[in-house]
């Protein structure tokens, strides 16, 4: 009898705790629309089309430097996170050999001026003495030709001067925007080439989000639609935006979906986001985009 209760008192037990999970199982979807409901009820959620997308800068606020002819660096002058003026000296390639020959190109214009003097001076007083018909017509067209000669070579000279001047600035890799030097790839004794990428600059005063939203939300983006923008490294904070741009076609996705179960080959509407307020966001940061449906 005794073996018989212990049976059933395990048999209720299996029972009951059976009918539990069945009753969790089945409530927890309940209890998360519960929650969901609220959420949206009391603003915590706000309803729209839902986005991903980057902190990207401007068109010509993010600018990559790179240097205009080959050679080895002799100086860098900057570090990554500063700070730099438009113009302002990043680095400067080897150029003595240049700077040499660009002295002797002058030095050629000085001579080229002096013989034009001493050419026209020259043709001066053989217009007088032809005036006079004390000179030959052909010696009057022979100083003519001088002063001509002269003069071409001295504009050969200036032009020589300026090849090697563009050639020296070329050895002086400038800043062409001002903002914050965000990388920097090269260092003083490198050899670069024509055109290596050395710097990038951007002015961070300038970003903006580039977004991308399903190809089905296109019709519920509208220009001008204001934007709640969130990040994963700033739990809890939202920024104002609006949208800025809206493209005339929808693409191929360019970001990684943070959901590795999303498709990475969808079709989506690549719109552009303008910040609305101040933002601690760094270039490159991922971000969820909440986009207040159009009522079209």
């Amino acid at each position: 009898m005794t073996r018989g209760r212990t049976i059933l008192a395990v048999l209720v037990g299996v029972a009951l705790v059976g009918a539990t999970v069945l009753q969790a199982r089945v409530g927890s979807p309940t209890a998360a629309a519960r929650s969901a409901a609220s959420a949206l009820a009391t603003g915590q959620v706000t309803p729209g089309v839902a986005a991903e997308g980057r902190v990207v800068a401007y068109p010509g606020a993010e600018v990559k430097v790179g240097a205009e002819r080959a050679g080895r660096l002799v100086r860098v002058l900057v570090e990554e996170g500063r700070l730099v003026r438009r113009g302002e000296l990043l680095a400067e390639i080897e150029s003595d050999e240049l700077r040499a020959a660009l002295a002797e190109a002058r030095a050629h214009v000085l001579e080229a001026d002096a013989d034009t003097r001493l050419a026209d001076a020259n043709l001066a007083r053989r217009q007088k003495l032809n005036e006079e018909r004390i000179l030959a017509r052909t010696d009057l067209d022979q100083a003519t030709r001088d002063v001509e000669t002269t003069r071409a070579r001295a504009a050969t000279a200036r032009a020589t001067v300026a090849r090697y001047e563009a050639l020296v600035a070329k050895s002086r890799i400038l800043a062409p925007i001002s903002g914050t030097l965000v990388a920097r790839a090269v260092d003083a004794g490198q050899m670069v080439e024509a055109g290596a990428h050395a710097f990038t600059i951007v002015d961070l005063a300038r970003l903006r989000v580039e977004g991308e939203a399903h190809e089905a939300d296109a019709g519920a983006v509208a220009l001008g639609a204001a934007v709640t923008i969130s990040a994963d490294g700033y739990p809890g904070r939202s920024w104002r935006g609006r949208v800025e741009e809206i493209p005339d076609a929808v693409t191929l996705r360019r970001l990684k979906p943070q959901d590795p179960s999303r498709p990475t080959d969808a079709r989506v509407l690549a719109l552009k986001v303008a910040f609305a307020e101040p933002v601690p966001l760094k270039l490159g940061t991922t971000v969820d985009l909440r986009i207040a449906a159009s009522a079209n």
